[in-house]
C-alpha cells in the first residue's frame, strides 16, 4: 500500500465502509482490495478459481480481505451472492481476461465480453439497491485500450471500450439516487496479464520509453485513484486514464 494514499485518507474515510471487488485474485483487483483493506474498509473480494482463492485465504498479509467464490458470468449466482449483504459503499468491477491471438473465434470473443463487460453490468444492477442505501459509488476498471487498438485482442479492446460506455450510461441511470459511477483506465502496468511484455527486457524497455515517465506503472499506483473516485461526490460518468501519457505521445 502506498504510504501517500494511506496518509491522504488518514481521517478514517473508509472506517465502517463495505467494498466489493470483483477479480481480486491478482494484479489490479488484488491491489485495490489490499488498498481498501489498508484504509480500514470491510473488503469482500470475489474470484472464480478455487486454487487461487485458497492461496489468498492462506496469505496472512491478506487477512483483512474476505475472499469468496463467485462466477460473474452467472446472473443467478450474482443475485444470490449480493442478497447476503445489507449494503455496499463501493463496487469495483475489476474482473477481466484477455486471450491474445484467440479472440477472433466466436466462443473466445463472447467469453471475453462476458467476463469483462457483461459481468460489470450484472454486478452493478444486482448491487444497485445496496449502493443506493449508502449513496455509494461504482468504479469500473477500463483500459488504455478502451481508446486504442490492438490487433491481438479485439475482444478485450471492444469490452473495455464498452466499459466506458457502460460507465456513462449507468452514471445517468443511477445518479438520481446519489450513486456515482466512474472508470479508471490503466495503461501499461505490471500484472500477470502483461507479464509477456514486462518480463522481456527488450519489450519492457521499449514500452517504458513510450511513457513520459519512462517507466512501467505499478498496480499500487491505481489504489489512490479508485479511493478518490469514491471520496469525490461531484464526479460521475467520467474516466481517468493512468497510462504515463502513452496515449498523448502516440
Amino acid at each position: 500500500m502506498d504510504p501517500q494514499v494511506t496518509q491522504a485518507f488518514r481521517d478514517g474515510l473508509f472506517d465502517g465502509k463495505t467494498v466489493l471487488v470483483s477479480g481480486p485474485t491478482s494484479g489490479i483487483g488484488l491491489a485495490i482490495a489490499q488498498g481498501f483493506a489498508a484504509l480500514s474498509a470491510r473488503v469482500i473480494a470475489t474470484g472464480s478459481s478455487d486454487a487461487k482463492l485458497e492461496a489468498l485465504r492462506a496469505d496472512r498479509t491478506l487477512e483483512g480481505i474476505r475472499f469468496v467464490k463467485l462466477d460473474v458470468r452467472n446472473a443467478d449466482d450474482i443475485t444470490r451472492f449480493v442478497a447476503q449483504f445489507d449494503e455496499f459503499d463501493v463496487l469495483v468491477n475489476a474482473a477481466g481476461v484477455a486471450r491474445p491471438a484467440d479472440e477472433y473465434t466466436d466462443a473466445v470473443f463472447q467469453e471475453v465480453l462476458d467476463v469483462n463487460l457483461s459481468a460489470a453490468m450484472r454486478l452493478s444492477m444486482a448491487a444497485r439497491d445496496k449502493l443506493d442505501a449508502r449513496r455509494g459509488a461504482i468504479v469500473n476498471i477500463a483500459s488504455m485500450l478502451s481508446f486504442m487498438a490492438d490487433a491481438e485482442v479485439p475482444a478485450y479492446c471492444a469490452s473495455k471500450a464498452g466499459i466506458v460506455g457502460l460507465t456513462r450510461s449507468l452514471a445517468h441511470a443511477f445518479g438520481l439516487a446519489g450513486v456515482r459511477v466512474n472508470a479508471v483506465a490503466p495503461g501499461y502496468h505490471r500484472t500477470d496479464m502483461t507479464k509477456p511484455l514486462w518480463s522481456d527486457p527488450a519489450k519492457a524497455d521499449k514500452i517504458a520509453a513510450r511513457s513520459a515517465l519512462k517507466r512501467w506503472g505499478e498496480v499500487q499506483d491505481l489504489v489512490g485513484a479508485v479511493a478518490f473516485l469514491y471520496h469525490r461526490h461531484d464526479v460521475g460518468g467520467g474516466w481517468r486514464v493512468f497510462d504515463g501519457r502513452v496515449m498523448q505521445r502516440a
